[in-house]
């Protein structure tokens, strides 16, 4: 679990990235979680832009991402989501 202090560090460093996971119409599936389950180890932070289309909730949708790549939720802004796993062997942020 983060502290309040630890998101917004990490919502600062967010700020930039653009997302590179979309979630459209049919959803969150496995196949999805593996992948960004995988892109979480190398990058740590990443954003998840949720489609126009997706006829689930955005925040049902982060849930069930989060619970599914064992990451925190830093931000729900928008549509966008940003999730934090720290990395085992590729460590690039330092929490406050």
């Amino acid at each position: 679990m983060l502290t309040g202090k630890q998101k917004r560090f990490l919502r600062s460093k967010a700020h930039h990235l653009n997302p590179i996971f979309q979630v459209g119409k049919g959803g969150v599936n496995d196949n999805m979680i593996a992948q960004i389950s995988d892109a979480l180890e190398v990058r740590e932070l990443m954003k998840i832009s949720v489609l126009q289309n997706c006829e689930f909730d955005k925040g049902d949708v982060a849930k069930e991402l989060a619970k599914g790549t064992k990451a925190d939720i830093v931000q729900i802004i928008g549509n966008t989501i940003v999730l934090y796993k720290e990395s085992k062997e590729n460590k690039q942020l330092i929490l406050p």
